[in-house]
């Protein structure tokens, strides 16, 4: 078998077979096969596509070019969920304790994050002596006796992914939808879940911005995740304008206490009770998705939802005293308040102006060896639909540096205020079973 004939292959729009996919996998995970082979084989992909059987056979050889996790000496079925990322996204924060509040088992790896704030890992760090690094048996422990832990990712997952990833950010082949859906889909699988809930943004604050495109991003997910024997399901969701209020990462930890308290955002809490809601269903503890979600409003109004925060926060050596005086995170030094010039309602909030500018007061890191300030970020004061007097506070900037002139302007050129209200913003746009 030689890679060139696989690439003229799919060059042609022919179907890879399973034994050609795991010898082009495995020949470049083995340094065998060469960077300018698979370029060219990823742009082939690019603009032929692949079936949903080629899709599911490319993540399975890269889950099998690595290590997995086993998760079986956890009772119960694991239900996984992976955002494709966005502005605020608090979700895990939220989800992990109020699914697990319900008698889900959530065995969850998360990551760090590269870019506007961090990653949920380095948002659990805002909490002090919070451990992210955990050995298989304390992980698989702690899941039976208090139904969650989250822990960074570890060991050697999906090598072939990695190298891949690497390859097609220098080759403008990062938008191709079968190697994005392997590789997420990939990294779920080999982590051990039984079940996915995805939750897929769209906007412009999302990797993919425009709704067919996440639409087809899902679909092609989903058709991995059935394919490989997960029972999978995506919900694609709204990232016109930053979800919930915060930004940053001890701001976020704070937003996610005020959620699981019943005080959350409306948007945040929302998402959340949805993405949830499939999370339980998945896990066959509800008949149907409405028992699911009254459960989870159970959880929250009578308090156990935040009490199994606090439960999972001291069972990872975490201070759970800051889950009932939240002033106990990490504070910036100083906080400025962004004034509108104009008066108008809130049209639109650009998401991704709104991260850049929080990553600019550090809540974010743009390199791996970056520094992330925990304590900085901003808190939104207007979203989308609601009307803003000249001189209200637009958004509230929590920062230890006084030279904030560059993310005030970012800030502001985010929000365009018009004279007429617009319409209400969908945050559901569509859930994808098959």
């Amino acid at each position: 078998m030689r890679m060139v004939d696989l690439i003229a292959k799919k060059r042609d729009g022919e179907t890879l077979t399973k034994e050609e996919i795991n010898f082009m996998v495995e020949g470049y995970t083995e340094g065998e096969i060469p960077d300018y082979q698979m370029s060219a084989m990823a742009m082939a992909l690019y603009f032929q596509d692949m079936t949903t059987e080629e899709r599911v056979n490319l993540t399975m050889a890269m889950v099998n070019s690595g290590d997995t996790i086993d998760l079986s000496g956890i009772d119960g079925i694991k239900v996984d969920k992976h955002s494709t990322g966005g502005v605020g996204d608090t979700t895990t924060l939220i989800l992990a304790p109020l699914v697990a509040s319900v008698g889900v088992p959530v065995a969850k790896m998360s990551g760090r994050g590269l870019g506007h704030t961090g990653g949920t890992i380095d948002k659990l760090e805002s909490i002090k002596g919070f451990q992210v690094e955990l050995d298989g048996q304390t992980f698989n422990d702690l899941v039976n006796k208090n139904k969650v832990a989250v822990v960074g990712q570890s060991g050697n997952l999906t090598p072939a992914d990695k190298k891949l990833y690497a390859l097609r950010d220098v080759t403008a082949t990062v938008n191709s939808i079968p190697l994005i859906a392997s590789s997420i889909m990939s990294k779920k699988i080999a982590s051990g879940a039984d079940a996915i809930v995805l939750d897929v943004k769209t906007g412009s604050g999302a990797f993919m911005e425009n709704l067919e495109d996440a639409r087809a991003l899902a679909k092609a997910m989903v058709g991995i995740g059935n394919g490989a024997g997960r029972q999978t399901i995506g919900v694609i969701s709204d990232m016109n304008q930053p979800l919930g209020f915060a930004v940053g990462n001890a701001l976020e930890v704070k937003e996610a206490i005020d959620t699981l308290n019943g005080h959350g955002p409306e948007d945040l809490t929302e998402l959340c009770l949805t993405l949830g809601s499939h999370m339980v269903h998945l896990a066959k503890k509800a008949d149907s998705i409405d028992e699911a979600r009254a459960m989870l409003i159970e959880a929250i109004e009578s308090g156990r939802a935040l009490d199994t925060f606090k439960i999972f926060v001291e069972g990872q050596d975490g201070d759970s005293s800051v889950i009932d005086q939240p002033d106990l995170l990490p504070q910036a030094k100083m906080t400025k308040a962004i004034i509108a010039d104009t008066s108008g309602y809130v049209q639109e909030i650009i998401a991704d102006e709104i991260g850049i500018a929080a990553g600019m007061l550090g809540a974010g890191r743009m390199t791996k060896e970056s520094e992330i300030d925990l304590s900085v970020g901003l808190v939104l004061n207007k979203k989308v639909g609601d009307y803003v007097e000249k001189g209200d506070v637009l958004v509230t900037l929590h920062t230890n540096t006084d030279e904030i002139s560059e993310v005030e302007e970012k800030v502001k050129k985010a929000y365009r205020l018009y004279d007429e209200k617009p319409e209400a913003r969908v945050l559901i746009y569509d859930v994808i079973t098959k």
